[in-house]
């Protein structure tokens, strides 16, 4: 039987791990700086993708061939380019796009919409060429590497595709949400939001857009027509720590029963928010591992990726919880950090994506045939994080 959530230690664990960076001098923005400006995780190993390694050339594409239904598509935060994949075989092509992709979302017409650090590519999918480069109107500075450039982070579509909104991170700043009008390829308004906006969700019926501000505990809520925005902080830790935290959002998804978000923390609490009201209620989780990308399907089954622990000494390692709508978890084991996760259409396998924002990243997709449990490894891509099935 699982313990409680153990609210006391994670936070007595939260604080050593600070006062142990205070020790050493070091400023940290969620997690201890690396090389190239992503992260190491508390016990984690180092990676097997040597930051200052060069990165792999692109996969030439031989055979321009129509993309098969099923391929899987990556953004490859370690390179600067998208991945096709196919979940049988591996990589069959890449598309240069722009400097350290993040997030992505692909609209009914086929098009992706990818965030980079230099603005949002549109890619073709069914093609696989790039049609365009959108950039910012935001002044997100010098176009950089590593999990805190600036640039391009969540990003989502409108239901009707009209409209691609991207969340844009300002180092050492609030970020921006920019409105992109899809049909002319331009930025047509700016709106304000938290720190780092890591993930951003839109209302099922389009009214509304939610941007997960990492560093600012809360998530910003946009109405779709006036683009007026109001903050709910979303800290059921606390926001002790400030910038430091470990115990912060990362990702929601919008619940399609209700229209709340849900948002996982730690593997021991889902907050879930009404985002018209602003209040939030926590329901109990079980993987008790340290929490990132999320997806939700159409029957509202939730998938977490769990990244691994804060403590070794108390926290579980790497996962993949699989939560029906009635609360009950399937905990799935993972070999190592991932970052985000996407299903197929039958709802019978996850892909979860290598990249992870911090140290100990991989470049390749852990495959996992939910029934079973089966898992096995892919490789694809440059550090993938971003991970959609076409």
């Amino acid at each position: 039987m699982r313990r409680a959530p153990r609210t006391t230690a994670r936070v007595r664990a939260h604080g050593r791990l600070l006062a142990s960076a205070a020790a050493l001098g070091a400023v940290l923005v969620g997690c201890a700086a690396d090389a190239d400006g992503g992260t190491t995780p508390a016990g984690s190993a180092p990676s097997s993708a040597s930051p200052s390694a060069p990165p792999s050339a692109p996969v030439v594409d031989m055979a321009p061939t129509p993309t098969p239904d099923g391929t899987l598509l990556v953004a490859d935060f370690g390179f600067d380019t998208v991945t096709f994949v196919d979940p049988r075989r591996g990589a069959i092509a890449s598309v240069e796009v722009g400097t350290a992709p993040y997030g992505l979302a692909v609209g009914a017409d086929g098009r992706a919409w990818v965030a980079t650090a230099e603005g949002v590519a549109v890619v073709d999918t069914r093609t696989r060429t790039r049609l365009a480069l959108v950039p910012y109107e935001t002044d997100s500075g010098p176009v950089g590497t590593g999990e805190y450039r600036g640039g391009g982070m969540g990003i989502a579509l409108s239901p009707d595709g009209r409209r691609a909104y991207v969340g844009v991170n300002v180092p050492g700043g609030n970020g921006t949400l920019e409105v992109i009008d899809t049909a002319s390829r331009q930025v047509t308004a700016t709106v304000p939001v938290g720190r780092r906006p890591f993930d951003v969700d839109v209302a099922r019926d389009g009214s509304e857009v939610y941007a997960t501000d990492h560093d600012s505990f809360d998530v910003t809520v946009v109405r779709a027509d006036t683009l007026t925005p109001r903050r709910i902080e979303v800290a059921p830790y606390g926001t002790e720590g400030g910038l430091g935290s470990w115990l912060k959002p990362h990702y929601a998804v919008v619940r399609p029963s209700d229209g709340r978000l849900l948002l996982p923390f730690e593997g021991e609490r889902l907050v879930v928010v009404d985002p018209r009201t602003g209040r939030s209620e926590i329901e109990p989780m079980t993987a008790d591992t340290h929490q990132h990308g999320a997806a939700i399907t159409p029957d509202g089954t939730l998938f977490v990726v769990g990244t691994g622990p804060i403590d070794p000494a108390e926290d579980e390692g790497p996962s993949l919880t699989v939560r029906a709508p009635d609360g009950t978890e399937r905990i799935y084991p993972l070999d190592g950090p991932h970052e985000d996760v996407a299903v197929s259409e039958d709802g019978r396998t996850a892909y979860v994506s290598g990249g992870f924002t911090r140290d100990g990243h991989w470049d390749g997709i852990t495959v996992i045939d939910l029934p079973s449990g089966e898992t096995r490894r892919l490789p694809a891509g440059e550090r993938p994080l971003g991970i959609a099935v076409l």
